[in-house]
This record gives structure tokens, C-alpha cells and sequence, in this order.
């Protein structure tokens, strides 16, 4: 458990520092302090190490976005909105290797990880809307779904822009986001 751990810690700190290509197995290992053929026998690939390290941030963000939907009354879509991009933006802005995963899309494995919090985190912002009276009940999840993939891409356009994730394509994506929900309101 102990190795596990100090290689999960070794390619977030590679992640984080050097950015994806960097983290290979074998750079991870020696920050690790683990010889590379020992490597296997706690993780199968590098893609698994990756998948593992997602998992923890996706626990993470989770309770971040809990804290931040239960610890608010949004009155507005834009407030609502706020409630979970700017939890996002934090978390991103503080876990560098997590931006590197979250938008490597370069395992399957991740991009399903990814795909199935977001939609997770749709049907859950989709209730939570409903519930607070600020879409009406006919409004498809789809229309959810689909903030959240516009989401993504543009924190992702954002993080790309730079490390620290540009605020003027953030804001756009709270723009965005909170004019199509609208659509949905009139």
C-alpha cells in the first residue's frame, strides 16, 4: 500500500510539474524511488497509474462541488452555475495534474472516468435545478449533459491558455452556460 501510494504521489508531482509526456512510467518509478520492473507488480500500465490518480482527484472534486451546491441557495441560473464552475476552476487551478488527465484524453479509461462524472454531475445539477425551481420540470437532462461537455471544453480552452486556467474564458463559459439554460426558462 505504502509503494502504491509514493507512486501515485511520484506522477501526481510529475503531472503536476512537467505535464504528461513526462510522467512516464519509468520517470515515475524513479521518483518513486521504485525500480521499473517492480512497477508492474503494483500497476499494470501507465494508463492504470493515471486512472487511479483520476479516481482520487474525481472523489475530491466531488466532495468540493457537495460542499459547494449544499452550502448555497442559488437564486439565479448564474448563481447556480458559480456553484459548480467555480469549485471546478479552484480545484483545477490547485491540482495541476489533474488539468494534465482531465483533458489528456489519452487512455480510455480516463475519458470514461471523465465522461461518467460528468454525466453523474449533470442528472445531479439537473435535479438540483428542478428542485429549486429554476427550470421548469420539462426540461430535458440532455440540456444538462450538454452544459457540461460546453463546460468542459472551454476549461479545458482555459487551462490550455494558461496553467493558472485564463479567467476571460471562464467567464465566457459561465456566459455560455447560464444564456443556454435560460433558453430553457422563458
Amino acid at each position: 500500500m505504502e509503494r502504491r501510494r509514493a507512486i501515485l504521489d511520484a506522477a501526481e508531482a510529475l503531472l503536476g510539474e512537467q505535464g504528461y509526456e513526462a510522467a512516464t512510467l519509468k520517470a515515475v518509478g524513479e521518483r518513486a524511488g521504485i525500480p521499473v520492473a517492480s512497477m508492474y507488480h503494483y500497476f499494470p500500465d501507465r494508463h492504470q497509474v493515471d486512472a487511479e490518480l483520476l479516481r482520487h482527484h474525481l472523489q475530491r472534486i466531488e466532495e468540493h462541488l457537495t460542499a459547494s451546491l449544499e452550502g448555497s441557495e442559488p437564486s439565479t441560473l448564474r448563481e447556480a452555475a458559480d456553484a459548480v464552475i467555480d469549485p471546478m476552476r479552484d480545484y483545477f487551478r490547485r491540482h495541476p495534474s489533474c488539468v494534465e488527465l482531465w483533458f489528456s484524453g489519452r487512455s480510455e479509461t480516463v475519458t470514461d472516468l471523465v465522461r461518467e462524472f460528468d454525466a453523474a454531475q449533470a442528472d445531479r445539477f439537473w435535479r438540483l435545478l428542478l428542485e429549486r425551481g429554476l427550470i421548469p420540470a420539462d426540461t430535458p437532462r440532455l440540456v444538462l449533459q450538454l452544459a457540461f461537455e460546453v463546460g468542459n471544453r472551454l476549461f479545458d480552452t482555459a487551462f490550455r491558455q494558461s496553467p493558472a486556467g485564463d479567467d476571460a474564458t471562464i467567464d465566457e463559459l459561465r456566459r455560455m452556460v447560464t444564456a443556454y439554460l435560460e433558453t430553457y426558462t422563458a
